[in-house]
């Protein structure tokens, strides 16, 4: 059996806002959602800038007794998991009991381990909170995820770091196109903005102080973001049949592994994932009409990115819009493979090319358009959505525009 399918809810918390509306809003405005940090006493740290969720209050969403027992991390997942099955309608009405599944990026607690080093060392505590294990473990957001929605059928975490995310949407994509599933609900959290975390990508060297610019000549490094994105996946079909509103239809994925290196990216490794996503869907490079860029904005990834467009685009990328939306809500680490497909999807679906936003200096080894600074109105069709992740593993979404 291969099964079309339908993506038929959406949803999203980021720098940007608390939920698609304002992602939708920020996009198209060139916001920028990169501040000082607030959550976190950053004095002794040189990179004083992140992309933090803004007035998330935790008690708007869950109840005093779940709040013991729930991570930052989780809690985003949840919300944005619940905002896409919202949006789906009764996505889940009807579906047999272990047909309906859930599909995340695992995510480490870091504010729950942050906390419990914080109190068995500064505090002198004698023990951390009673609750840490499952409030830190990786697969923690989909099986709060599952128990809120009510979820039976198959679940479960992929680790990939940047890409898992978008293994988790592309796992669910193919279950349900091979008939294993009716429904998922897939995507991807994270929230690494504590003292702890910070401190160890300050030590890596790949922060940016300033701000983050993808492509730009000037780039210096990433900004860590925080926050979640959840696309709900159907059967084309049973969508079409319950009358749902399709925001898009996914219609490929490739993954591929560099086997290189911990850190640096691999050319080779990237190009193939998005030939093999490409092939997937049935569709030649010429039919591409915008990339949602990995785009960290760190010297080497943005070069390695743009040589592997080349490859597989060729001739055709002169003409390609390619853009990076972590310029505008940070590198969300395990959650930005969600995000970024969430945003691929608006673009389809309002038509608009998101805009890569700080960017100052033609690279001539970023020769690409990169939406510089402000958004623009196109007519798309066919997209992917790119992931690099560190340790050399690689994912691409590739989506069309639903016609009806």
């Amino acid at each position: 059996m291969t099964a079309r399918v339908a993506i038929t809810g959406l949803g999203s918390l980021s720098a940007l806002g608390p939920d698609i509306a304002a992602h939708l809003a920020g996009l198209r405005a060139g916001t920028v959602g990169i501040g000082p940090t607030q959550g976190v006493d950053v004095t002794s740290m040189k990179t004083k800038i992140s992309a933090e969720v803004r007035g998330f209050a935790p008690e708007a969403h869950f109840e005093p007794r779940q709040l013991g027992l729930i991570d930052r991390t989780s809690q985003f997942a949840v919300v944005v998991a619940r905002q896409a099955l919202r949006d789906a309608g009764p996505a889940l009405e009807g579906v047999a009991r272990h047909r309906a599944g859930a599909i995340f990026a695992a995510s480490v607690g870091f504010h729950a381990v942050d906390d419990s080093y914080h109190k068995l060392y500064a505090e002198k505590a004698p023990r951390p909170h009673p609750f840490t294990v499952p409030r830190a473990m990786p697969s923690g957001q989909v099986s709060h995820v599952t128990m809120d929605l009510g979820i039976h059928g198959p679940s479960f975490s992929i680790a990939s770091a940047c890409s898992s995310a978008s293994h988790s949407i592309g796992t669910a994509f193919h279950m349900i196109r091979s008939g294993m599933l009716d429904v998922a609900v897939a995507g991807g959290a994270e929230s690494q903005i504590t003292f702890g975390m910070l401190k160890s990508w300050e030590a890596l060297r790949v922060l940016a102080a300033e701000g983050c610019r993808p492509f730009s000549k000037d780039r210096g490094g990433l900004v860590i973001g925080e926050g979640g994105g959840a696309v709900v996946l159907e059967n084309m079909d049973r969508a079409i049949a319950r009358g749902a509103t399709i925001h898009a239809e996914m219609i490929g994925f490739g993954m591929s592994a560099d086997g290189m290196d911990i850190t640096a990216p691999d050319m080779a490794s990237a190009a193939a994932s998005m030939r093999f996503a490409l092939e997937d869907a049935g569709v030649k490079p010429e039919a591409v009409d915008y990339v949602s860029a990995h785009g960290t904005a760190t010297v080497l990834n943005d070069k390695t990115e743009t040589a592997a467009l080349r490859q597989v685009f060729g001739d055709h990328l002169a003409k390609l819009p390619v853009s990076s939306s972590k310029s505008q809500y940070g590198h969300t680490m395990n959650a930005s493979g969600a995000l970024d497909c969430v945003t691929t999807v608006l673009a389809l679906r309002e038509g608009f090319l998101p805009p890569t936003m700080g960017y100052r200096e033609f690279d001539p080894d970023c020769d690409i358009d990169c939406v510089p600074n402000a958004a623009r109105t196109a007519p798309i069709e066919t997209a992917i959505s790119s992931s690099f992740a560190f340790g050399g593993l690689n994912a691409v979404l590739a989506l069309r525009r639903y016609n009806g």
